[in-house]
């Protein structure tokens, strides 16, 4: 067993967060840098990405990796070290039902919805926006505005601050306007419902609307205008930037052919806009396998969108660029699988009040016989392994070790896959292996 100090000493909260979430067979939300294996490779890159972001330049970058080679992962460990830079992080799922890409006020939407800081859990919008009206009363005062003038001082530096974004959306500066003005009065109700308005949020109550003198719902063009402003509103609030990312975009492969041509536009619009420069200060990545990628029904359906995602991939893996407008994640091989279930357990042994148990029963032997045993259970797919693999450490054997002084997973654990365990991908790799319902796993 490896060093438990090695991890740094975590604290028993997070430690909890993360084990919580793979016995769930969820990727954590935090505490990624405690399980981040083969990921060293990209940290140069996207910490030069970041400081140009941070710089007031937009980086776009496109994930791609097949099923369970760790997308998702990818994505939170970059938000998680763009946290620590002070940048807020919105993960958005696209789906054709709840999120679809060609409508990009739902989208917008959805951003508000999830965006998160290091001090404030999704949605932050709110103390995002009070921090921004904080600091345009401090930036009055630091300019020689007394108490009396105060409001008119912000005033001006709402409109100044806001001149470029009002060009093309004037409703976002006049909805904030309408958001400080029921705060003033003490209108609670409806200072909630313009910030909903602000948010992207359909539906708002025509009274809140014409209170703060906004009409209508947020549109399709109408949403670049609004990242806009709250790109404006972030920076000026002490923040970084805002690492976007829009996760399962190949979920676009699947819907009706006139909506996934508009998405796929939509995405080529996003991406120019980006380069253009018309958002400073944002990060947007995608995810997506490499058939959204290379296929018919995603991105080479549309040639303009597939010039602006080339990149080669026909060398060596090991000599893939990261600073490429797309990147590939090679997935988890079993001495790859290994090596992160043992970080796992050394986790596990921290919080633990066997840790020496820990040690003995789940070595490092035993744990490559495992990750051995679930990829072959899958068909020998082990790139579709990891959530089924590190589900079955924490939850039947580190559990169980660790409660049950006489439990030995050698002796008293068989691997049994049933099909409610497992997603669709998983679900099929194990129809490759023959039934999943009685696996045992020979050790």
């Amino acid at each position: 067993m490896n060093n438990p100090g090695a991890a740094g000493g975590v604290g028993a909260v997070r430690r909890r967060a993360v084990l919580d979430a793979l016995r769930r067979g969820a990727v954590p939300e935090s505490g990624l840098d405690l399980l981040a294996t083969g990921l060293g490779r990209f940290e140069q890159a996207v910490d030069e990405e970041l400081e140009t972001t941070a710089s007031g330049g937009s980086v776009f970058k496109a994930v791609r990796g097949e099923y369970g080679s760790g997308k998702t992962f990818f994505t939170r460990w970059l938000g998680e070290r763009a946290k620590r830079r002070t940048f807020a992080v919105a993960e958005v799922q696209i789906s054709e039902t709840e999120t679809p890409l060609h409508k990009l006020e739902t989208v917008y939407r959805r951003l508000t919805e999830r965006l998160g800081t290091a001090s404030f859990p999704p949605s932050a919008l709110r103390p995002v926006v009070d921090a921004w009206f904080y600091a345009l009363e401090e930036d009055a005062l630091d300019d020689g505005a007394d108490e009396a003038e105060l409001p008119q001082a912000v005033e001006r530096l709402l409109t100044a601050r806001l001149a470029e974004v009002s060009r093309q959306a004037p409703a976002f500066a006049t909805a904030l306007r309408g958001y400080r003005l029921a705060l003033q009065t003490g209108d609670e109700a409806t200072a909630a419902a313009v910030l909903a308005w602000l948010g992207g949020q359909p539906h708002v109550a025509a009274s809140a609307r014409r209170a703060a003198g906004v009409r209508g719902d947020l549109d399709h063009f109408g949403a670049f205008g609004f990242l806009q402003g709250l790109l404006t509103v972030l920076r000026d609030s002490g923040h970084a930037g805002l690492v976007l990312v829009l996760d399962e975009v190949e979920t676009l492969q699947r819907v009706r052919s006139d909506a996934r041509d508009k998405a796929l536009n939509a995405l080529r619009q996003l991406i120019d806009e980006v380069h253009s420069g018309r958002f400073p200060g944002l990060y947007l990545i995608i995810t997506g396998t490499p058939a959204f990628y290379d296929g018919q029904q995603g991105v080479q359906r549309l040639a303009p969108l597939a010039q602006r995602l080339a990149t080669d991939f026909t060398t060596d893996p090991r000599f893939d660029n990261p600073r490429a407008v797309q990147v590939r994640l090679p997935g988890f091989t079993t001495a790859s699988l290994t090596a992160l279930g043992g970080r796992i357990r050394d986790l596990y042994a921290q919080g633990s009040a066997a840790p020496e148990r820990i040690g003995k029963f789940a070595d490092d032997a035993y744990i490559a016989d495992l990750a051995g045993a679930v990829g072959g259970a899958l068909g020998g797919k082990v790139g579709v392994a990891p959530r089924v693999f590190l589900k079955k450490l924490v939850g039947d054997v580190l559990d169980r070790v660790d409660q049950f002084p006489d439990f030995d997973p050698r002796s008293h654990y068989r691997l049994t896959l049933r099909g409610g365990d497992l997603t669709d991908v998983e679900r099929n790799a194990a129809a490759l292996a023959g039934s999943a319902d009685e696996i045992e796993l020979e050790l």
